[in-house]
């Protein structure tokens, strides 16, 4: 009888063992995109904007931008680009940690997008699970992002 229930158990062990193996985990940022980027993407960590040629990390809520020969990382963008709208711009999607040390091959490669305004922006998204209205915890990251360029804005 013993080992009948040892063998049992072991059975329904190696079950339990497949079972869990065969589950997926999938990576999906959507809470923390911000709302002017652009809709489709369940992950992204990088946005390419090659009107204005910067790069938006999403994870870290940083832009990196040229000054002179340097790169810069900020939570905020220089007052020379207060002008540009975010919403309404290109965003190319790039999932690399740090896209602008490739940043010939991404203009090079982007540069087709430049002055196209053809994207909807998640905030303007017809998805509900995109639908700004849905999104709460995203409406302050967003009012941050709103108020760090007015704050750029009143600067310039």
């Amino acid at each position: 009888m013993k080992k009948l229930i040892l063998v049992f158990g072991l059975i329904a062990g190696a079950f339990l063992v497949q079972d869990s193996a065969a589950q997926v985990n999938v990576n999906v940022n959507l809470g923390s995109q911000p709302a002017w980027g652009p809709t489709g993407y369940s992950y992204a960590q990088s946005y390419y904007l090659p009107d204005i040629d910067v790069y938006y990390n999403i994870p870290q809520k940083q832009w990196t931008y040229q000054d002179g020969n340097r790169w810069v990382t900020a939570h905020t963008l220089p007052a020379r680009y207060r002008a540009y709208d975010l919403y309404s711009g290109h965003k190319v999607v790039i999932n690399e940690a740090r896209p602008y040390l490739n940043h010939a091959k991404y203009r090079k490669q982007y540069a087709f997008y430049k002055g196209r305004h053809d994207q909807v922006a998640i905030r303007d998204g017809r998805d509900s699970k995109n639908r700004w209205d849905d999104r709460k915890e995203d409406r302050h990251d967003s009012r941050k992002d709103r108020d760090r360029w007015e704050g750029n804005r009143r600067r310039g």
